[in-house]
């Protein structure tokens, strides 16, 4: 049993808010609870008693389903403008379960500026499962054009903005050529970087949208999550299979988190994202080559702000110099170097030693991932300290006088 359940076809249509009002408001779609507790309560039990041998209740076992989880995916539905979304163990094993709807001898298309886990398991379905992965550059949507085959293609897996080099892929034009020459491929869109509140990939042509929920979702990088929205009820009892299969639900507490964690999103995401802007604005002026979305001379700025309501708090840039680039990551004080983002703490990583390490450097330097790269994560710290900080550090290194 899931939870997201579809709505009865004579159940009044709900009012939509305004976007921070839904990341709050939980309307009690999912699970009622007999005393109105203000905060879901957190229903941390393995079974559920039944009324008889052979009358099964709502729940059994909360591996297949529990009332905690259930509220949780009811509310991601709704943000994510899905039919239906399911609460997983992590952002990977989101991945993993969409993966499996690929069969062997069947092909994948995805970009070639990703996630280092996600190259290492679309690496693992190559060399173990005989999936065909192809892997393009999804900036230009004409570049897919040569690789879809009707019957052979099952799944587009599209980042964007792209981790690290926040490249922008053109979700409707690629959903479009995608469902024209091959009707039963599906299109998945990582929407981590952007989370919900800014970008919604189903109402933009995508079937499957996921995120890795220990992020932005979460935003206080105290549990790991996933989270898979889809459109189709169909392709959704699909992809219940398989997580009720594995066991990779989400557990009750970590569910009860989640649903604490997105309820500040919106407060969340405007100041790291205000943050991001001031500075990336600065990196720029510094004379600095910075790839953020928010900057007009990013080569998607308008593509980027057809799709998305805003630009997100990651940006990365580069020193020139792997060894300058390595003492700036040391030198800050206020910036935790760690991998991951989306957190209300200020990150800083060099993604070809970190995130992206995985990736073999020559693959890297195919897919022009400059070695030196540094990726900053913007908090909800107050930005003149961040600035300073970060102008100190790149002092100390000799990136500017």
């Amino acid at each position: 049993m899931s939870a997201s359940k579809e709505k009865s076809a004579d159940q009044p249509e709900r009012r939509r808010y305004r976007p921070a009002t839904e990341c709050v408001f939980v309307d009690g779609t999912g699970v009622s609870d007999q005393y109105n507790a203000s905060s879901v309560p957190i229903y941390q039990t393995a079974t559920f008693k039944q009324a008889s041998a052979t009358e099964m209740g709502e729940y059994d076992y909360s591996r297949s389903g529990n009332p905690t989880r259930s509220n949780v995916e009811s509310h991601l539905a709704k943000l994510m403008g899905a039919t239906r979304a399911f609460a997983i163990a992590s952002g990977m094993s989101a991945l993993d379960v969409i993966t499996r709807l690929v069969k062997s001898g069947e092909e994948i298309i995805a970009g070639n500026d990703l996630y280092g886990g996600t190259n290492r398991l679309l690496t693992f379905l190559k060399t173990h499962n005989n999936i065909v992965v192809h892997h393009i550059d999804t900036t230009n949507s004409e570049t897919i054009l040569p690789y879809l085959k009707a019957g052979k293609t099952k799944m587009v897996l599209l980042e964007t903005p792209t981790n690290p080099l926040i490249k922008i892929a053109d979700i409707p034009t690629i959903s479009q050529h995608v469902h024209r020459v091959c009707p039963d491929a599906l299109v998945v869109v990582d929407n981590t970087m952007m989370s919900p509140y800014l970008q919604r990939p189903l109402e933009l042509g995508a079937d499957i949208t996921y995120h890795s929920g220990t992020k932005y979702l979460s935003g206080h990088h105290d549990l790991m999550a996933g989270v898979v929205g889809v459109k189709d009820n169909a392709l959704a009892e699909r992809i219940f299979f398989v997580i009720n299969a594995t066991g990779s639900a989400l557990s009750p507490f970590d569910s009860f988190l989640l649903l604490r964690g997105v309820k500040t999103l919106s407060v969340r995401m405007e100041t790291q994202q205000r943050n991001c802007q001031q500075i990336a604005e600065f990196l720029e002026a510094k004379g600095f080559k910075v790839r953020y979305p928010g900057l007009k001379s990013h080569p998607q700025y308008e593509l980027h702000h057809r799709m998305a309501l805003g630009s997100g708090a990651v940006l990365s840039f580069e020193t020139g110099d792997v060894e300058k680039s390595e003492k700036v990551v040391e030198s800050t004080k206020l910036w935790a170097i760690s991998v991951s983002f989306g957190c209300v703490n200020s990150l800083i990583s060099m993604p070809c030693r970190m995130s992206h390490a995985s990736i073999p450097a020559h693959v890297r330097k195919e897919r022009d991932l400059p070695e030196d790269l540094i990726r900053l994560c913007i908090g909800i710290e107050d930005v003149r300290d961040l600035i300073e900080d970060l102008e100190n550090a790149l002092r100390i290194a000799e990136c500017i006088q």
